[in-house]
């Protein structure tokens, strides 16, 4: 059974992920 607590932190680290691969990628970009 998944709740709302699970939910909303595999929310938050998917979050984090997008903005650590937008971040690696602007930064190889400007090489």
């Amino acid at each position: 059974m998944v709740t709302n607590e699970t939910l909303g932190l595999l929310f938050q680290f998917g979050l984090f992920l997008v903005a650590l691969i937008g971040l690696v990628v602007t930064l190889t970009k400007k090489k």
